[in-house]
């Protein structure tokens, strides 16, 4: 997945707005004022946070070591930074887009 696919893919949800409050070099995506994505320009592999169940947050990283980090700059707890680089499918990538939308208050989708 690039990051053009991935922006076309976020800005399909309902009520999604993407700002740049950090800075032009990061893209976030929020709904109802609320942070659920967010991703630097510059990163290669492309890397994007999101918020995960503290529980599965925890799975994941142990399942995916490489790919599914700690969030960066974010509470750890509750978020996750997702690695771009092929070992998780656009698929997976997307689901946990959706997750992160629907945990901080979005409609599920």
């Amino acid at each position: 997945m690039h990051i053009e696919s991935l922006r076309e893919f976020l800005l399909t949800f309902p009520g999604v707005e993407e700002v740049t409050p950090f800075g032009p070099d990061t893209l976030v995506y929020k709904v109802k004022g609320k942070i659920f994505c967010l991703m630097g320009l510059d990163n290669d592999p492309l890397r994007f946070n999101v918020k995960c169940d503290p529980d599965q947050a925890i799975e994941l990283r142990e399942a995916y070591p490489m790919a599914v980090l700690p969030g960066y700059h974010m509470n750890k707890k509750h978020w996750n930074t997702i690695v771009v680089d092929g070992t998780l499918s656009a698929r997976q990538l997307q689901e946990y887009i959706r997750e992160s939308y629907r945990l901080v208050g979005g409609a599920k989708v």
